[in-house]
């Protein structure tokens, strides 16, 4: 557990598998995530956000810029919207949704894990 964040603080909040940002599970219920909705279609879809989302993460980076921010360009993270992100997340995401990132939308997925490389 995070030093800095009480379990009360993290309870009921999950981070995108794909682009790392932390809300609350209502949130993403409500509106979706707000970088990946367009191909996670994660509002009003409980399944798709237990799939695609995660309750253990690690670290939080709080992102006002991401274009000036070198912290974003290290997590990739830089062509995102502001918000809160996580430095790690655990969990695999579905290999249908990795498919479907590959093939609809030309998304290469890199795991949020910390088990991919920086070769890219």
């Amino acid at each position: 557990m995070d030093k800095y964040s009480s379990e009360t603080q993290r309870r009921g909040k999950r981070a995108c598998m794909v682009c790392s940002i932390v809300l609350p599970k209502t949130e993403f219920k409500r509106n979706g995530c707000p970088n990946c909705e367009d191909y996670l279609h994660l509002s009003g879809n409980e399944e798709a956000i237990e799939l695609c989302t995660s309750n253990v993460y690690e670290g939080l980076i709080a992102m006002g810029d991401p274009s000036k921010s070198w912290v974003a360009k290290w997590q990739r993270i830089d062509k995102y919207r502001p918000g809160t992100y996580a430095t790690k997340v655990m969990g695999v995401l579905p290999e249908d949704v990795v498919t479907s990132l590959a093939d609809e939308y030309n998304i290469r997925y890199i795991p949020r894990d910390g088990s991919a490389g920086n070769d890219d």
